[in-house]
């Protein structure tokens, strides 16, 4: 029980982080949006297969936020803590439903879930 305690605390509230599976399933089931908050070259390194690259500098009023803001957004960068702060000012923003993912592309790479590179024919 102490170990789902953290995931019903966060989904409660809808604040602060999830677990890779939980955005997995935010994904799936919500038409959860996976955005990437990572520096142009960080994310042409690496970053989950499907995630929009909006660098941190740019969150606040970028095209590539979805205007929706009933829907959950999804923040990673290659730590976790940019992601935390860009889903703070989304919330600030109105986005009720914008967290980080726990541990950003690192866990969701150890978590074994697809990764991606920049295709550098379309770069």
């Amino acid at each position: 029980g102490l170990l789902l305690w953290p995931l019903v605390r966060q989904g409660a509230g809808g604040a602060g982080s999830v677990s890779t599976a939980e955005a997995v399933r935010l994904i799936n089931r919500e038409k959860g949006v996976l955005v990437d908050v990572s520096e142009p070259s960080e994310f042409a390194a690496s970053h989950a297969a499907g995630a929009r690259n909006v660098p941190f500098g740019q969150v606040e009023g970028s095209k590539d936020i979805p205007t929706n803001k009933q829907l959950p957004i999804l923040l990673m960068c290659p730590s976790g803590a940019r992601a935390g702060r860009a889903a703070g000012l989304l919330r600030k923003a109105g986005f009720e439903k914008a967290v980080a993912v726990a541990g950003g592309t690192k866990a969701w790479s150890e978590a074994q879930l697809p990764m991606a590179k920049a295709d550098t024919a379309s770069a």
